[in-house]
């Protein structure tokens, strides 16, 4: 509710965008990390996200919440960029070239948390149970919010999260009915 705002404004500043970056800017940069699994697009994403959102901020509505909004725009970039054909020449460069030596904060905590087996689960998981898992159990947002993102129904997204979690619940060794790998993953 805090920038709930940005519905009655006609042009964002500086200091708002600030706020917004400081405020969603990670899970930004992690809901794109996840669409594209690449660090570099996702920073690139997530800027791109927080300049949409900069340059059309009269499109929103209020109609969900602001961090609904922001990962949408997010998502919108990441699918976009992924089908380019200058992500596809970036990617496949990126893959015969030199590693990079050093790291970002961010860099090293997504590095500790590849590490957690259910982490490395989930990103085995087909992207559409992935996305949906992800945005319902890291980003805590409601069925209806993720319908929204995702421009699909709310039973879609119900059957999916109950598919995502039958599979992880198989290949985590069967982990009990009630979903306690969900909590694994906040």
């Amino acid at each position: 509710m805090r920038h709930e705002y940005l519905r009655y404004i006609e042009k964002m500043d500086q200091v708002m965008l600030e706020d917004l970056m400081a405020h969603y800017g990670q899970d930004v940069w992690n809901y794109a990390y996840f669409l594209t699994k690449n660090r570099m697009h996702a920073d690139d994403i997530a800027q791109d996200a927080f300049i949409q959102a900069y340059r059309h901020v009269r499109s929103f509505r209020g109609e969900s919440s602001v961090k609904t909004w922001l990962l949408r725009i997010t998502r919108n970039i990441s699918f976009n960029y992924m089908k380019s054909a200058f992500f596809r020449k970036v990617f496949l460069m990126g893959l015969a070239g030199p590693k990079e030596t050093s790291r970002s904060a961010e860099e090293a905590y997504f590095e500790k948390e590849a590490a957690n087996e259910v982490w490395r689960r989930v990103f085995t998981l087909p992207a559409k149970l992935r996305e949906t898992l992800v945005l319902h159990a890291k980003y805590q947002l409601s069925i209806q919010e993720i319908a929204n993102i995702l421009q699909i129904p709310e039973g879609t997204v119900k059957s999916r999260l109950f598919t995502a979690r039958q599979r992880l619940s198989k290949t985590l060794g069967g982990a009990d009915e009630s979903g306690t790998e969900e909590t694994r993953l906040v």
